[in-house]
């Protein structure tokens, strides 16, 4: 096991991303298993905590096999992968179906999460999305297709392990990314943690209501990176 649990790998990811401090980062974090990780690296930071709200569109048949993705926003971002829906026998109408119902999941919890909170202003920032692990990349490649949409002035993925294959078809969608252990024969994420349990809603919202109760008072903002 590489790592303890979610915590530890996001306290030694913290140590990885310490330099980018002064640069005044906001820290983006894929819930729900990237909320806990996240939490550590803003906290060592000094910077604020939010959420990128993404969702895997599914293949009816096997679910876990990702055929796109939705990420929400102002406009949603779908990412769709023509070529497992060409393997897999999906339509259009079929793959439309799909995302609608992660479409109602994704606003369920921009409810839960996020409530009436305006979104943070990523135009010009510096803005690290954090992850527990990276498996095929689809979610994590539609999230940041989305976060690059807000101009940000350098994007940075962060994650605890990833396969080194997705880490490198993930660069273009990144301008830095920061990994602790990547593997050419990768199996799960959750291989890679003694816990592993999944993260409950209840815990994500307490995360972000600690996250939001430390910023401090808005005062004169640092000049864009």
């Amino acid at each position: 096991m590489s790592f303890q649990d979610r915590t530890d790998a996001g306290r030694r990811l913290a140590e990885a991303l310490a330099g980018y401090g002064p640069r005044r980062p906001i820290v983006l974090a894929l819930p729900r298993g990237g909320v806990p990780v996240a939490e550590e690296v803003a906290r060592r930071l000094g910077a604020p905590l939010d959420v990128v709200l993404v969702r895997k569109i599914g293949v009816p048949s096997q679910p876990e096999l990702a055929m796109g993705a939705v990420v929400d926003g102002p406009t949603p971002v779908v990412v769709q992968n023509r070529e497992i829906m060409r393997r897999a026998g999906v339509s259009e109408a079929a793959f439309a179906h799909v995302r609608e119902g992660e479409m109602a999941e994704l606003l369920r919890r921009r409810r839960l999460y996020v409530g009436d909170r305006p979104r943070p202003v990523l135009d010009g920032r510096t803005v690290i999305v954090v992850d527990d692990g990276v498996a095929t990349g689809a979610t994590t490649s539609a999230a940041l297709r989305a976060v690059r949409k807000q101009h940000p002035a350098r994007l940075i993925l962060a994650v605890p392990v990833a396969p080194a294959d997705t880490l490198e078809e993930l660069r273009q969608e990144a301008d830095e990314i920061v990994c602790l252990e990547n593997h050419r024969f990768f199996t799960a994420v959750g291989t890679y943690y003694a816990d592993f349990d999944q993260v409950s809603d209840d815990e994500v919202v307490r995360i972000l209501a600690r996250s939001h109760d430390k910023e401090p008072p808005a005062g004169p903002q640092a000049a864009p990176d």
